[in-house]
C-alpha cells in the first residue's frame, strides 16, 4: 500500500521525469553526473523520478552491464538526503517475462521505489490474459503503474477489454498512457472510467508529443447513464528528462491556469511538441530519442557525451540541427540559464 504522502501527491498529478543513464565512453555508470542529474532534477521541484525505464535504457538488465541495481539505488540515496524525501515519488521500471519482472519488483522495494511502473513491451508470446496474470503477480509485491508504451520502442497495442481488466487490478495505482496516438490513449481513459475503480487510478501522460493537450483536457463518458470524468493529473515524461525547471514551471501554470488562459496553453503546446520532435526524432521511427536527450544534456554540461548501451542508440542525420532549430526558435521553454546555476553550485 502507499503511504498517505504518496498517494495524495500521485492523486493530485506531478512532473515525473524519466532519468536518463550517465555513462563514461567505456560505457560504465558516471557514478558522479549519474548522481548529479538526480541532484538536479530534485533542484527542478519534480515531485518524482521514474528509474530503470526506457529513458534509462533497457540494457542496463543485460548480463555484460548488470545495472539495473546501481541505478535504482543511487537515485534513492540521492532522494533519500534531499529535504523533499517524504512526499517525492520514487517509480521503478519492471520489464520482462514474470520471474524477471518479480525480481526487479524486489529490488525496488529494497530500495524504498513506491510504485513499479510495469512494461508490457517484448512480451508478444503472452496473450492480453497472460500479461493480466503476471500484472497480478507484481502487484501482489508491490504498487503498479500501468504502461501503455507505443510500439515504435517496444510495446504492443492492447485492447480496451485489456485495459479494463487492468484497472481492476487493486493494487494498480496509476497508469501511464505514452500510446503516442489518441485513439489507443481514448481506450485507456474509457477502460478506467467503466472500470470499479475510476476513482482509484491516477492518469499520466507519457505522451510526449501531445503534453499539454493531455493535461488540459476533461475526459467525459457515458457510463451506465452517469457521466464519468477523467484528467491526466501528471506526467511521467522523457521529454521531462531536458529542460526541467521549465516543465515544472509549466505544469504549474497548468494547475492554475483559468479557462480564458487555455488557449494560449494549446499554443504553447504546438512549441512542446515541436521542440519534442527534434529530440525524439519520430520522422526516423525514434531511433534517436535517448540520443536526443542525451545531447541536450551533454550540451548543458550535466553529463560528458551522448554514448548509450546500444551502439545502435545515436542521434539520426539532422538531428543535431533540429534540436539547434528548436532551442533557438523556443530559448523561454530551455532553462539553460538554471542549469549553469545549479552546475556552479553542484560541482563534481
Amino acid at each position: 500500500m502507499l503511504n498517505s504522502n504518496i498517494r495524495n501527491l500521485l492523486f493530485e498529478g506531478t512532473v515525473i521525469p524519466a532519468h536518463p543513464l550517465a555513462l563514461t565512453a567505456d560505457l560504465c555508470i558516471d557514478e558522479s553526473r549519474q548522481r548529479r542529474l538526480t541532484q538536479y532534477y530534485i533542484a527542478c521541484g519534480v515531485g518524482g523520478l521514474a528509474v530503470g525505464v526506457h529513458t534509462t535504457q533497457f540494457e542496463i538488465r543485460l548480463p555484460q552491464f548488470k545495472m539495473y541495481e546501481p541505478v535504482l539505488r543511487y537515485a534513492a540515496e540521492e532522494i533519500a538526503a534531499c529535504s523533499s524525501a517524504e512526499k517525492f515519488i520514487k517509480v521503478a521500471g519492471i520489464c520482462g517475462p514474470v520471474a524477471a519482472a518479480v525480481e526487479e519488483a524486489k529490488i525496488a522495494r529494497q530500495w524504498g521505489y513506491h510504485l513499479g511502473l510495469l512494461s508490457m513491451g517484448g512480451l508478444n508470446h503472452l496473450s492480453e490474459n497472460g500479461l493480466l496474470e503476471r500484472a497480478r503477480t507484481v502487484a501482489s509485491i508491490i504498487p503498479v503503474f500501468g504502461f501503455y508504451l507505443q510500439p515504435a520502442v517496444g510495446g504492443r497495442i492492447l485492447s480496451f477489454e485489456f485495459w479494463k481488466a487492468f484497472a481492476e487490478i487493486e493494487n494498480v495505482y496509476a497508469i501511464k498512457v505514452a500510446a503516442f496516438n489518441r485513439y489507443q490513449t481514448l481506450d485507456v481513459v474509457r477502460a478506467v472510467c467503466e472500470s470499479s475503480r475510476a476513482d482509484d487510478i491516477a492518469l499520466y501522460t507519457g505522451n510526449d508529443d501531445n503534453i499539454i493537450a493531455d493535461l488540459t483536457t476533461t475526459f467525459t463518458f457515458n457510463v451506465n447513464n452517469n457521466l464519468v470524468e477523467k484528467k491526466f493529473v501528471g506526467g511521467l515524461l522523457g521529454h521531462w528528462a531536458v529542460w526541467t525547471s521549465k516543465a515544472v514551471d509549466m505544469f504549474n501554470r497548468i494547475k492554475k491556469a483559468e479557462t480564458a488562459q487555455l488557449s494560449s496553453l494549446l499554443t504553447e503546446g504546438v512549441n512542446v511538441t515541436d521542440m519534442n520532435a527534434a529530440i525524439f526524432d519520430p520522422s526516423n521511427m525514434f531511433k534517436g530519442s535517448i540520443a536526443g536527450i542525451h545531447y541536450v544534456l551533454q550540451q548543458q554540461g550535466l553529463i560528458e557525451g551522448i554514448w548509450c548501451l546500444n551502439p545502435n542508440e545515436k542521434l539520426s542525420d539532422g538531428q543535431m540541427d533540429e534540436i539547434k532549430r528548436v532551442c533557438k526558435a523556443y530559448p523561454e521553454l530551455t532553462d539553460d540559464e538554471f542549469v549553469r546555476e545549479f552546475i556552479a553550485s553542484h560541482q563534481i
